[in-house]
Order: structure tokens, then sequence, then C-alpha cells
């Protein structure tokens, strides 16, 4: 399959990596990695083996690039008003689009610039970051859900996660998207916030007993919105949040994106990832009180 990668951020590269690695042919968007890449290849360090790739098909440019069986969107979210841009010129009659993207409202953007037929969303529960130029570290986890647009869960959508699956990506087709991004959400609301507004990693923030029992609210509230939205089944609070909390102290000291791009000086995904899911929530009644005072205080401390 021609697959192209826009947003080659730790994301973006260890997937598409993944995927070269499994036989596709794999064309990367790259901006920093671009002159390390081209002269010395993609290295992945990574918990489940090391690899590295020689030859990779970098480009500067997506005007550059071959038209695409597959579109995977790893952009950062505050960056979405160059989608249509980078997008378009990759575009084939039946190039579909698979957003990895965190948060709300990356579907719908999407579809609205290229119609609904065309798009796929999916949540990456993976720890990763960027190393040097040209090398990106694969931490723990990994896996992915995804599922159509518009459409349930189709044949496009599990052949995808087939192929995820053949490059050891963990990958299961689901029916209900909606259902997964604010799955997602319980754990990126709580802890990418709490850790770009404190400067500490999840695991302090579980160690100190009152930040604790505040991401408990926190998750609380996510599934109180989540449960208002329609979704195909509820989501059990109690029980999931339960499992988000194991995982996240598995992860050891980690420094969720959102405190990366604080402390290197990059905007927040405040819209995406709190903006919406709070507007979502409201129109259905529903008022989240703790997460709209995290929001504002990341909010004012962007400005």
């Amino acid at each position: 399959m021609n697959i192209a990668i826009i947003g080659s951020g730790a994301l973006g590269l260890y997937y598409g990596a993944r995927l070269q690695q499994a036989g596709e042919n794999v064309h990367f968007l790259l901006r920093r990695d671009y002159q390390a890449i081209s002269r010395n290849g993609l290295t992945v360090h990574s918990c489940d083996g090391d690899f590295h790739l020689q030859q990779v098909q970098g480009y500067r440019c997506a005007d550059e690039m071959p038209k695409a069986d597959l579109v995977i969107v790893g952009l950062k979210t505050f960056a979405n008003q160059h989608l249509e841009q980078l997008i378009t010129p990759l575009l084939d009659e039946d190039t579909a689009i698979l957003t990895l993207q965190n948060g709300l409202g990356n579907e719908e953007l999407l579809a609205e610039h290229f119609g609904a037929s065309r798009v796929l969303g999916g949540v990456a529960f993976i720890c990763s970051n960027r190393g040097k130029p040209g090398e990106v570290h694969h931490l723990s986890q990994g896996g992915i859900r995804l599922g159509e647009f518009s459409a349930g869960l189709t044949p496009r959508a599990e052949n995808i996660a087939a192929m995820f699956n053949r490059a050891k990506v963990p990958c299961q087709g689901v029916k209900d998207l909606k259902k997964i991004r604010w799955e997602k959400l319980v754990w990126n609301i709580p802890f990418n916030g709490m850790c770009a507004l404190t400067g500490k990693t999840t695991d302090l923030l579980l160690a100190h007993p009152p930040t604790r029992a505040l991401i408990g609210d926190l998750m609380d509230e996510v599934v109180a919105g989540a449960n208002a939205q329609d979704l195909s089944s509820p989501i059990d609070a109690k029980a999931f949040s339960a499992h988000m909390i194991e995982l996240t102290e598995g992860m050891g000291a980690y420094h969720p994106s959102m405190m990366l791009d604080r402390l290197q000086g990059r905007p927040l995904e405040l819209e995406a990832i709190y903006a919406i899911p709070l507007r979502q929530a409201a129109a259905r009644g529903v008022e989240l009180t703790r997460i709209a005072m995290l929001y504002s205080m990341l909010d004012v401390t962007e400005n």
C-alpha cells in the first residue's frame, strides 16, 4: 500500500517506520529530521526491539510526494489549518485519510475539506518521544483503535487494522469512533493538562494523594460528558478510570505530549482536547466544572 505520513513527529515516525519495516511503501513529510534521515536513515529505539531503516522516502513538501492509497495524519491539532494544503496533493480517487490526532473535531474538519467517505479516525495509546534528528523512542504501549467517521465498522477499516497488526502494531477496528475518542480523553484531559501545568511527570502526580484524587475526579467528569453523547454503550467510569491509572503507573516517569510542548515552547492542543469536549458536553446539558477550570488555567498561561 502507498502510505503518506503527514506529521512526522514521534507518533508519525514510529508508526510509519513499523509499516515500512513490514513492507508497505511509506512516504514521510519531514521537517527537522529531513537532513538526518536523508543522510543516515531512521532509527527506532523500541521497548519491543530496536531497528534501523537505512532507506527512507522523505520529502520537504507535500507537492513532491506521490499519490497515496492511505494518508495517516499525526499532525499536532494546533496546525490543523494546514491540513487542506498538505493533503490535497496526495489524493487519488479512492485515497483514504486516517487521523490519529488527539481530541475531538479532527474527523469533522477532514470531512468538510475532503468528504466524509474518505475519513477514518483512530486513537493511539503510545508512549513515545523524539530523540535527536533521525531517531524516535518508543517507550511502551503502542496500540491503535480505529473506525470510520460515518459508516461504522467496514472492510476498509478492518483491512487497515490488519495492516497495522502485520506491522507489529496491535490494532482493532471499532464500530463507535465517538466512544473511543472520548475514552482517550479520559487519559488525555487530566494527565496532559496537569503535567503541562505543574511541570511534574505522571508518576509524581499519581504519588501525591491530592493530585491523584483530582485525576480521578477529572476522569469521572470526562466519562459524564462522554456518556451524554449517544454512545453505542456507556463507559464504566470506575472500571475504565482504574484501567487508565494502572496503565499510567506502568509508564514510570512519563512526559505527556502537552508537557513536552510546553517545555519546548510550542502551542498546546487546547481546542481539540479541552474546548471542543467542553462545548459538546455543555450542548447535552453536562457542565464539566473541574475540566473547565483546568482548561482556563492552561489557556491563560499560553498568553
